[in-house]
This record gives structure tokens, C-alpha cells and sequence, in this order.
């Protein structure tokens, strides 16, 4: 059976017994514990969690999923064992309340017995050690003999953290053959021999902060069988490595490098590094993450140069990504259609990343040679690899533990810390937490979700049914509310709770658990209670700004991807009244004729005046219908779909216009980089870009005025006169030059012995520093001390050539005390200064006599 038949066959069994077929989700999670999708349960967290309703009681799902990185890291295993990738497919079945353990044991042996065919004598099972009704129902359903059945403990027993929902699991374990080692049974025999191809997690417990185990009311089925470890059984092959899953990027892989898979054990490691690497690239880079130098970026950034590494030692000598992800598109195009779409942009982003990591790698390389060579990589050097040259620190270790040679990992550590330490000084620290969730959660389980009215109309009335206090200050929940939360990059609504005799202020609007909207509050008048019939009132007149930078948004999103491509995606978005942010996927700066372009797409949008139409459908029909998702926000079965205008479709919860010609105009007012590959778009609409536009003006005919002649040629003017004054400057540094050469030749006449002390009035530090070094050039002149009125202060300079003597610090320390100035530790070259002008020459008298005993 080939894997695409095999995940066919898994979807149609559980669809035909009443499961949702739901389409894997990205890579990329909503929940922010995890780096990747780790897990086929992962989408559906939020209702195992309760925080949502699941919308269907049975779902069956085939999960993209990726453990590189974080918690969660296969990184390392990947090429030494035959069954660890990063990129895998978990397929699942799971149950919100409805089936249990008696309907997930008989449903999944079902599946591997009778439909795959699996031979029922080579498959074991283990529960966990409390587990009585799982054995009980192994026995009695399936038919499996009791002394295959084993009891683990820990391996057993699944848990989300250290409270909430967890319980026992129960694992299907296939027997590959004597030949693969011991026998024992998964709890005592080889793991090469006894593999496991499926989880059952049976989720009936709450685990409370005390460590007690509460029943679940309606327990959960979660279950997980890898696709690429049943596949080589179905294909009767030692691995997933030999299957149709992987074998063509490996023959791939050997083509590039000319190594042959099967002969030597060092260079098969490299190979299925290769083919590893090369599935995750194009799967990571479909669902949107780019190289970048941290986060999910950085593992992507690592993989791809760790492929190239290993590509380059096994005698790879050409482009390897290109032909890699484009055989990766040829295996796995037909169950996933989305990387036949994104191929050019991945492969063109993959071949960019090829081509910067190759102009570092040679120099790299010699490096690390170098100090491997020598016995030992300094943690200096680690740094160096890492910080400057792009080398991924965990690429230094693996080389260089291949080698025998060790990696000086704690001074590494120091390095990295003190690097922290400076992003730290500058600025560069990480936010705080948007708060507590625990008072929202109590909201959620007392009075469940509050209705968002606010797409309808900016007033309602609601009662008001909690006030909580927070550390940074008051919060209000409300059963139904038009304050629209911040989310999907909008900031929250603000404005006014009327209740009969107190008056709130609404200064900011979110939600810490999904649908239940806090309200940050500040009274205005009296004292708000629980209960209490309210008016809610948003801020009309701001609303109607944000809804306009919104919808305004979604035609520049339209924009840039028409005039730089489909490779454009959202990274990050913010709607505020004043302004909108845009970041976006992108490798390069913008060209002024394409800031233009874009400005001119979406003014002809705007133009058109075409209705805004906001539709809700199912999310899998509207995104069949070509609607963009927005990165990092978390989409329900069913959704609402923007369209605005012809041209713009996409999934997005926010509050827009209702037709495009509110929006005015909008206007690019900057275009920078935030990172590698990332692009940031900020701009105006309105009242806001009209303003930009007339300051420009207003900047323009001030130019003009400067520049007289006409707008026409007005740059060709600026930039003849940038000309001329460079040169003037120019002539200017030479002359000074001539003046300084003159004046330390006059300098050098008048030295005492091999001293020079001189007053020199008029002269900025940075000049008197100049001229002592130009002074600096005559043999006669050991040592001098330069000072001088400037500004009304006092200001010198120390210079010394003997290295080994009195130090530039040392000579001119009498005099910056005596003025009431300080001074360093300089060798060579000393500056400092005082207030106290009057006393300057009494000290450089006091010098000079010094100078001559």
C-alpha cells in the first residue's frame, strides 16, 4: 500500500463512522507553549481545554507536524535511527464527550487488522499500570491474548502540564522480527524490534494543583498513529527512509553528492539528513516561515544549513536546494496541494538562503578546520561561527563531536549572555505578560462567553456581571458588549459604561481566553456593581478610523502581493486609529517605483467605492475560494470572510468599512527591514494621509524656494548643489590639513627638549586632537600637551610616543584637575576639559617647570 492510499484509507474508515474529516492545520500553532505542531491533538487543544466547544463530537484528522526545536526536538536524531524525522504526519481520531475507551480500543484494532492487514500475532499492546478497564477491554473486544498485553507506568500516562486534563494511554506496538533484537515485549525487549504505531489517550482526569485527580464530566478520546512508521510495514521496508515517503529526495540526495546510500554507515546519516531536511524546508516555508535569526526562523535558517553541510562534506559541489524541494513537491504534491502552489516562492526563498549561507561557509569552514585542528573549539570561536558567520552553534558541536574534538560550550554561554546583556542595555528586553487568564477562565465557567454585538451597531445594553482587580487596575466583563477586542493586529475599542449612577471609562478592550472580552476600566463617576443593567457606548468617531485602516489593510495586503508576488505573506499586522503596520514576507528592500505601484492598486480600489461585503461560511469553502488567512490568528470551522472589492478575499474577524471610498486615500509613509526576509509597510489613511501629503508639499515648496527654477528640475538643482558643497568640503578638509601640518612644523620649532606645551585658543577638542597628531609625525616630539579657551571652557589634549613610559593620561592629568575637569586611562592620546578657564594658565606654567627639573 503507498502512503497516499494509506491516508485514503485511514480518513475513509473514521469518516464512514460518523468523524469529521478535518484538514491538517499549519505548522504554525495558535498556541503559544509550543514552538511547531507537535501533535495531531494540537489544533484541538482549545477544546480539549474547554476553552472552545469543539463543533463536532467525532473529528479524524491527518496532522502536519514538526519537532525541531523547543521542547519538542528531534533535531539531533535525525540520519542516526531509522524511524526520527522533523517533518511527519500524525493521523488521528478523536472523540469530545461522546466515545470512549470501548469505542477507540475495538475502532483502532479494526483498522490495522482488517483494513491494513497486519498480522494481529506480531502486535502487542501496553496500558498504563491503574488501567483496568483498558485491559478489560483489549480482551474482550480484539481478541489479543493476555500475555501480550503489558503494563508501563510513566510511558502510560499522557498530561497536558502540571494540572488540567490528562489520564492513561494505550499503545499498539508491532513486533518486526527476531532479527531486530531481543524479545520482551515493547516493556522489556529492543525498541528497534518493538515499534509503536498508535496512541490512544484516554483523557478522564483533571489534575488539580495538589496533585488530586478530579473526573472529567466528559472524558476524551485523543489518539496519534505515524503515518511513516506504519508505511515501511505496509511496503516491507527496514525504514521510512526506503519507503515512497522519502526514498526519491534520498536518490535526490545521492545524485547531488555522489554518494551511494547502503555502503558506508557515516555518509548514510548525511544522505537521510539531506532528505529529512529537504521535507521540512518545503513544508515549513509553505505554511510561511522564512529563514530569520530566531524563533521559527532560525530553525528553518538551521535546517537548510545544516542540509548544505552535510550536502558539501558528502562532495556535493552544485545548487542542492532547488532540485531537493523540487522532488519534495513531486512525492507529497499530490496530499498536499498547498506546496504546489507556494513552489517558486519556496524554492526561490530555499535557493536565497543556499546562496548566502555558501558566501560564509568557505571562510567558515577554515575556521572551525582550523581549531579542530588544533584540539578544541574556544567558546570565542563558537561565538564568532554563530554571531557573525551564520554557523548554527549546534552545527559546531555535531562537526565537531564527529571529529572527537569538544566545543567549549560554557564560554560560549558567557559570550551569548553578555550579547543578551547588551540587546538588554540598548533596549531590546521582551515585553511582559498581557495579564492573568485565571479571572477570565472563572468568567468563562460562571457565565460563559460574551456576545460581541459591536459588527452590528458601536451601542448596546448589557449587564454587567464581573469586576475583577488587577494589578493594573480594574477590569469589567459584560454578558454581551460592542467593544470589540484587540485581535488579528486591532487594537481594542474604547469609550463609555453608563450604568444609573456611576459612569466607566474604557480605555482598552481584549480578550485573555477566546469570547470572553475584558473591558479595562477607570471610573468616572460613582461605583460600578456586579449586576447592573448597562449602557455601552464605543468611541464612534475613533472605531470609524480603525475600521477604515483595517479594511485599508487588507487592499495594501492585495497590493503587494500583486506587484511583488504570491510569496508575500503576513507577518505581523497592528490597526491602531492613527496608522496601520504591515509585515510582511519579503527579501529585499522596495523600489520606489514599486511603493508607487502599490499606493496606485489600492488607490484605484479605493476609487471604485465597491461595497465591503462580509460573508460567514465554512472555512474550508472559503478558503477553496481563494481567502488568505492572517498569520497567528486562530480561525473557527466556520469564519467570516472580507471581501473588499474585486480584488481582496480573506478570513479576518475585524470591524471594516462598509465600502471602500471611507478609506480616502492611503499613504506609504515608510519601508524598512525588521528583520532577515522580513519587510515592515507603515502607513496613513484619511484625514492622517492627507496630512502627510500636504507636510511633503510644504517640505517641497520650501526646497523650492532654496532651489529656485521650478519644480521640474528641482533634484537635478539639490543634487549639483550636494556636489559642489562636497567639494567645498573637501577643499575645506585639505586647507586644514596644510594649516595643521603648518602649525605642528611651528610646534615642533618651539619643543622644549622632546616637550611641547602650548595654549592654543579657539580650537575644539577634536582640533587640538588633530593637530597632536599631526604633531605626532616629528621625531622631536616625544610627548605634548595642547590646551586652549574654546567655547568658554577649557579644553586639551596629552600625546606621547614612548609606550613604555608616562602615559597621554598621566601628562595631562595636572592640568584637567587643576581647570575641574577628569580624565581616563589612554596611553597614546588623552582629551579632557574643565569650567574653570581661569586656572589654565597657572597649570600649564606649573607643566612646563615640571617639565624641566
Amino acid at each position: 500500500m503507498d502512503s497516499h492510499l494509506l491516508r485514503r484509507t485511514f480518513l475513509d474508515f473514521f469518516a464512514a463512522r460518523e468523524h469529521v474529516v478535518v484538514p491538517s492545520a499549519s505548522l504554525i500553532p495558535h498556541d503559544p507553549s509550543v514552538l511547531f505542531t507537535v501533535a495531531g491533538m494540537v489544533p484541538f487543544k482549545p477544546y480539549f481545554l474547554g476553552e472552545e466547544m469543539a463543533p463536532f463530537r467525532r473529528a479524524t484528522s491527518i496532522q502536519k507536524c514538526m519537532r525541531a526545536g523547543g521542547k519538542h526536538n528531534d533535531l539531533d536524531q535525525i540520519g542516526k535511527t531509522s524511524r526520527h524525522l522533523t517533518f511527519f504526519e500524525m493521523m488521528g481520531n478523536f472523540s469530545f464527550g461522546d466515545y470512549f475507551k470501548e469505542g477507540a480500543i475495538p475502532f483502532a484494532w479494526k483498522l490495522v487488522t482488517e483494513v491494513l492487514g497486519l498480522d494481529p500475532e506480531r502486535l502487542w499492546v501496553t496500558v498504563h499500570l491503574s488501567d483496568d478497564d483498558a485491559e478489560q477491554i483489549w480482551l474482550e473486544t480484539t481478541g489479543v491474548p493476555r500475555e501480550r498485553i503489558q503494563r508501563l507506568d510513566e510511558d502510560n500516562w499522557w498530561q497536558m502540564g502540571d494540572t488540567g486534563p490528562c489520564g492513561p494511554c494505550s499503545e499498539i506496538y508491532y513486533d518486526k522480527g527476531a532479527e531486530y533484537g531481543a524479545e520482551g515485549g515493547p516493556a522489556f525487549g529492543s525498541d528497534d524490534r518493538f515499534l509503536e504505531i498508535w496512541n490512544l489517550v484516554f483523557m478522564q482526569y483533571d489534575r488539580q494543583r495538589d496533585g488530586t485527580l478530579v473526573p472529567l464530566p466528559r472524558p476524551c478520546i485523543d489518539t496519534g498513529a505515524g503515518l511513516e512508521r506504519i508505511v515501511p510495514i505496509l511496503q516491507n521496508h527496514r525504514s521510512v527512509f526506503d519507503t515512497d515517503l522519502v526514498y526519491p529526495i534520498l536518490e535526490e540526495a545521492q545524485s547531488l553528492t555522489g554518494a551511494s546510500y547502503g555502503r558506508d554507515g557515516a555518509k548514510d546519516v548525511g544522505l537521510r539528513i539531506m532528505a529529512d531536511h529537504a521535507r521540512s524546508t518545503t513544508f515549513l516555508m509553505a505554511d510561511g516561515v522564512i529563514p530569520t535569526n530566531d524563533g521559527r526562523g532560525y530553525v528553518l535558517r538551521r535546517i537548510i544549513r545544516r542540509l548544505i553541510m552535510r550536502g558539501r562534506l558528502l562532495g556535493a559541489d552544485r545548487p542542492m536546494m532547488e532540485p531537493l524541494v523540487e522532488t519534495v513537491v513531486r512525492v507529497m504534491g499530490e496530499s498536499y496541494p498547498e506546496i504546489v502552489t507556494a513552489k517558486e516562492n519556496i524554492v526561490e526563498l530555499a535557493v536565497r538562503e543556499e546562496e548566502r549561507f555558501k558566501a560564509t561557509l568557505t571562510l567558515g569552514s577554515g575556521i572551525l578546520e582550523e581549531a579542530i585542528s588544533g584540539g578544541g573549539v574556544s567558546g570565542g570561536v563558537a561565538f564568532k561561527l554563530h554571531d557573525t558567520l551564520g554557523f548554527p552553534i549546534e552545527l559546531t558541536t555535531e562537526i565537531a563531536a564527529e571529529r572527537g574534538v569538544p566545543v567549549d560550550m560554557e564560554a560560549f554561554r558567557e559570550e551569548m549572555e553578555g550579547q543578551r546583556e547588551r540587546a538588554r542595555s540598548a533596549g531590546l528586553g521582551s515585553a511582559g505578560a498581557r495579564g492573568d487568564v485565571s479571572a477570565a477562565i472563572s468568567v468563562l465557567e460562571e457565565h460563559g462567553r460574551s456576545e460581541f454585538t459591536g459588527y452590528e451597531s458601536t451601542e448596546d445594553e448589557g449587564r454587567l456581571v464581573a469586576l475583577v482587580e488587577e494589578e493594573d487596575g480594574l477590569s469589567a466583563y459584560l454578558d454581551r458588549t460592542p467593544f470589540y477586542p484587540e485581535g488579528g493586529g486591532q487594537v481594542g475599542d474604547s469609550g463609555i459604561i453608563s450604568g444609573d449612577d456611576f459612569r466607566l471609562l474604557v480605555e482598552e478592550t481584549d480578550q485573555l481566553v477566546s469570547g470572553v472580552i475584558r473591558h479595562r476600566i477607570t471610573a468616572l463617576e460613582g461605583s460600578p456593581r456586579v449586576g447592573s443593567l448597562v449602557h455601552l457606548r464605543v468611541d464612534r468617531e475613533r472605531r470609524e478610523r480603525i475600521r477604515a485602516n483595517h479594511t485599508a489593510t487588507h487592499l495594501l495586503h492585495w497590493a503587494l502581493r500583486e506587484v511583488l508576488g504570491p510569496h508575500v505573506k503576513q507577518q505581523g499586522s497592528l490597526v491602531a486609529p492613527d496608522r496601520l503596520r504591515f509585515d510582511f514576507s519579503h527579501w529585499r528592500p522596495l523600489e520606489p517605483e514599486e511603493i508607487d505601484r502599490v499606493e496606485q492598486l489600492v488607490l484605484r480600489e479605493v476609487i471604485s467605492n465597491a461595497p465591503v461585503v462580509t460573508e460567514i461560511e465554512d472555512k474550508g469553502s472559503a478558503l477553496k475560494r481563494g481567502a488568505v488567512a492572517f498569520f497567528g490568528d486562530r480561525y473557527q470551522d466556520v469564519v467570516r470572510v472580507v471581501k473588499a472589492g474585486d480584488n481582496s478575499l480573506e478570513l479576518c474577524g475585524g470591524t471594516h468599512l462598509d465600502r471602500l471610498g471611507r478609506i480616502g486615500m492611503l499613504k506609504i509613509v515608510s519601508e524598512s527591514s525588521i528583520g532577515a526576509n522580513t519587510r515592515r509597510v507603515e502607513a496613513l489613511t484619511q484625514l492622517e494621509a492627507l496630512a502627510s501629503v500636504q507636510r511633503s508639499g510644504r517640505l517641497l515648496a520650501g526646497a523650492e524656494q532654496i532651489f529656485p527654477g521650478g519644480r521640474e528640475k528641482l533634484l537635478e538643482r539639490m543634487m549639483a548643489a550636494l556636489e559642489r558643497t562636497k567639494a567645498l568640503e573637501s577643499e575645506v578638509r585639505r586647507l586644514r590639513a596644510s594649516e595643521m601640518a603648518r602649525r605642528a612644523e611651528e610646534l615642533s620649532r618651539s619643543a622644549v627638549g622632546n616637550s611641547v606645551v602650548a595654549r592654543i585658543d579657539g580650537m575644539s577638542s577634536s582640533e587640538l586632537r588633530e593637530l597632536a597628531l599631526a604633531l605626532k609625525r616629528y621625531a622631536v616630539v616625544e610627548r605634548a600637551v595642547l590646551a586652549g579657551a574654546y567655547d568658554g571652557k577649557a579644553v586639551m589634549v596629552g600625546m606621547v610616543r614612548d609606550q613604555d613610559g608616562e602615559s597621554a593620561s598621566d601628562m595631562i592629568r595636572p592640568v584637567a584637575l587643576a581647570v575641574g575637569g577628569g580624565v581616563g586611562r589612554q596611553r597614546e592620546l588623552a582629551v579632557s576639559g574643565g569650567r574653570d578657564l581661569a586656572r589654565l594658565d597657572d597649570a600649564l606654567r606649573d607643566l612646563i617647570a615640571g617639565l624641566q627639573q
